[in-house]
């Protein structure tokens, strides 16, 4: 099979599925912590280790699945995940205590996180970098529909079938697109690699001078900086404007229908602004979009900031993306997850940070000097990608 048919072959559907299921369960548990605790005779703050209990597994696992991925066949470490992931959910549904469900979530968190590294690097052996971006997008529907849903999805169903069934619900989806996917599996090119499955000298690569290390650099800022700040907008609206968590949770999935927007744009904004341009525009609307949660007196605002974040957030973050499946293209599960890694590592160190200035100064304070970071990164990626002359 040439390239040109192996892209054509692509499921990207079924990828984009995997990509949804993964990321969902990080946020479909959200609305559920208060009756997890009623259910356990706990509090929400107890039962809230069931979101780290899921992200940091999710994040240090990138960087096993991908050599894993590299070694033998993308595709079949995804089936594997979801086999093992489908298993999880099934043992968050039947936990008799938050001691097994947090085991369970650790689980389910380590398993869902080849979705969409190793998705990604498989869509990038088989298209062209010209093209490549915009078939991402469309991969990255299933993360953008995810974090639009996930928190509604989860209140709503729980509401009616219970926490225990949303787990189930979730296992019994995630059961069929493994099976979909086992049965794509053998009408599609997936091949191993040669040599040790974690190669000492990928990871050279990646941090000699060059390229390469700048990507993953700037990664770890994109997450510090947008990844690790955003979740402080919700607590701020609360605090200022006493919105009940059902309004503030719908003005979050705002996010989302920016990044939709994003998606479905995709090509023409690639065409028209390249990508130096892309990441300047998505610095520049990301830090407006703070900017305007700061200085506005009223509430409904935040549904603009939430759209023009996910849109400048998208703008920026596809193009780091994009890049780093070309950091090494002979291990591409590799490069992509050591790209995740960096942001997840981001994510965790901007949080942080991001309480540290809210705690000493103010919410003002702290999203101000985010703004103006976000903005000088945008500055600094169009000079690092702008084409040479």
């Amino acid at each position: 099979m040439t390239k040109a048919q192996t892209a054509a072959a692509l499921p990207i559907g079924l990828l984009a599925a995997g990509a949804f299921l993964g990321n969902s369960a990080a946020r479909v548990v959200d609305p559920l912590l208060h009756v997890i605790a009623s259910d356990f005779a706990t509090t929400v703050p107890a039962v809230s280790v069931l979101i780290a209990a899921f992200t940091l597994p999710y994040g240090l696992c990138q960087i096993v699945l991908g050599p894993l991925g590299d070694k033998f066949g993308k595709l079949r470490v995804i089936l594997l995940a979801l086999c093992a992931y489908a298993i999880a959910l099934l043992g968050c549904a039947l936990s008799t205590g938050l001691g097994t469900l947090t085991l369970m979530r650790i689980a389910a968190g380590a398993t869902s996180a080849a979705a969409v590294p190793i998705g990604m690097a498989y869509i990038a052996d088989a298209v062209p970098y010209a093209e490549r971006q915009v078939t991402l997008t469309k991969f990255l529907n299933g993360v953008v529909l995810a974090q639009i849903l996930a928190g509604p999805v989860g209140g709503i169903f729980g509401q009616f079938i219970g926490w225990r069934g949303v787990f189930a619900l979730q296992a019994a989806v995630t059961i069929v697109v493994a099976t979909i996917l086992a049965r794509r599996l053998r009408h599609l090119p997936d091949p191993r690699g040669a040599g040790a499955t974690f190669s000492l000298s990928n990871y050279i690569t990646l941090a000699r001078p060059g390229l390469p290390r700048l990507i993953l650099l700037a990664a770890f800022i994109d997450g510090m900086l947008l990844m690790g700040a955003i979740p402080f907008l919700a607590p701020y609206m609360r605090e200022q404007f006493g919105l009940p968590y059902a309004a503030i949770g719908a003005v979050l999935a705002c996010f989302g229908l920016g990044a939709l927007i994003y998606t479905r744009s995709a090509r023409h904004l690639l065409a028209r602004l390249g990508e130096s341009g892309l990441v300047l525009a998505g610095g520049i609307l990301a830090s407006a979009a703070l900017l305007l949660a700061m200085l506005s007196p009223a509430w409904q605002a935040f549904i603009l900031v939430q759209l023009i974040l996910g849109l400048g957030y998208y703008l920026l973050h596809s193009v780091l993306q994009a890049q780093a499946t070309e950091m090494l293209p002979n291990a591409r599960g590799t490069a992509v997850a050591s790209f995740a890694l960096a942001l997840f590592l981001g994510q965790s160190l901007g949080a942080l940070v991001m309480g540290a200035l809210i705690a000493h100064f103010s919410y003002h304070t702290a999203f101000l000097l985010d703004a103006a970071g976000i903005l000088a990164l945008g500055a600094w990626l169009r000079l690092l990608l702008r084409p040479a002359p």
